[in-house]
């Protein structure tokens, strides 16, 4: 896959390609992927390998289950992406890891394999931040310039705009993030995590027909989740809760089935979502909406954010789920913008953290 990037402000030319390979591991999906730049500005994937640890149905992935899958599977999954590329990696540039946000354990595992892989092949490293490693592929992917970026994912829900080389927060979550909203009611329901809880809470929800009230959540651009989790699982407790949606079961008016409570689900949070993005678009006068994160392959989402965009005179761009969830190729892209800006990260200082804001980040970049 061949790109072409959009940026007004073109970055300084190396003379030559260079080649990136990118690890994510923040959460419970390991990648690595490899990026070429070429020296007139095009972009290149040559390859993104993805597994994921997943869990019996009704179960979350613990950080120490977690960090031993990727142990077990970096070793096949780099080779697969190197062996994908054509390349080895002593035809890298710099080697790109996630150094936060995420679980602890996974983010260690990781970065340990990164900063393993640099001293023996003496590359440089490249720390990146996840939030803007989601940002720039879906800048790079869709083409959008310079949009308002809503990025929900597991553990994240923000509303972000670009200004003076820093990706401003205009509105976040004050509790849960979207995903870790989703996930949960589906361990409520039982859902398979198969290949992912949201996927099938999305696919459930498409066989809702009943809106149930629930908890409508907005303070000024920031969000709140907990609450209306609270409240839908308190309806999987009613006497007239049908758990296996059966619409054979006693003709009763009030029935309300796990389709009906996805459905509500989706549709209340998704709603409150797409004003705080529109409040932000208000704002700074962008016609111009990115979803990006795990959640933003939701095509409800999509959907119910187009018609906003639209009847703004905008439009909305949003990747597939090879971009979209967590991959390693997003890591190699923000990572190689950053070097070839001339940054790179000491060994000492090659890290992993939990909470790294999508606002520490200094955008070199983009002017």
């Amino acid at each position: 896959m061949t790109m072409k990037r959009t940026s007004s402000n073109p970055l300084p030319s190396l003379g030559r390609s260079v080649l990136a390979l990118g690890l994510e591991g923040s959460a419970n999906k390991l990648g690595a992927g490899i990026i070429r730049h070429s020296p007139d500005g095009q972009s290149a994937v040559l390859s993104n390998v993805r597994h994921t640890y997943i869990t019996p149905p009704g179960e979350g992935f613990q950080p120490r289950d977690t960090a031993l899958h990727h142990r077990q599977w970096a070793f096949k999954v780099i080779n697969d992406a190197l062996s994908t590329a054509g390349v080895s990696l002593s035809d890298l540039d710099c080697i790109c890891y996630t150094k936060g946000p995420g679980m602890g354990a996974p983010l260690q595992s990781v970065a340990l394999v990164a900063r393993t892989l640099s001293l023996l092949h003496e590359k440089p490293l490249v720390a990146v931040n996840h939030c803007v490693g989601h940002i720039e592929m879906g800048r790079e992917i869709t083409g959008a310039k310079n949009p308002v970026v809503l990025y929900v994912s597991g553990g994240n829900t923000q509303v972000i705009a670009y200004s003076r080389q820093c990706y401003r927060i205009f509105g976040e979550t004050l509790d849960i993030a979207v995903g870790n909203c989703l996930d949960r009611f589906a361990r409520v329901l039982n859902l398979s995590n198969n290949p992912s809880p949201g996927f099938n809470i999305e696919q459930t929800a498409k066989l809702g027909k009943r809106l149930v009230p629930l908890p409508y959540t907005t303070k000024g651009m920031d969000v709140s989740l907990s609450g209306i989790l609270t409240a839908i699982e308190a309806y999987t407790l009613d006497k007239h809760f049908l758990l296996d949606g059966n619409p054979t079961l006693p003709e009763d008016q009030d029935a309300i089935t796990p389709a009906d409570l996805c459905f509500s689900l989706q549709e209340t949070v998704f709603s409150m979502l797409v004003e705080i993005t529109e409040r932000a678009m208000a704002h700074i006068g962008s016609k111009e909406v990115l979803i990006v994160g795990g959640v933003g392959c939701n095509e409800r989402l999509q959907e119910m954010m187009g018609t906003m965009a639209r009847e703004r005179g905008g439009q909305v761009f949003a990747t597939d789920e090879r971009f979209c969830i967590d991959n390693g190729i997003m890591i190699a892209q923000a990572g190689l913008l950053s070097y070839r800006m001339g940054l790179a990260t000491p060994m000492s200082k090659a890290i992993c953290t939990q909470r790294f804001r999508t606002d520490e980040v200094h955008v070199s970049w983009r002017a």
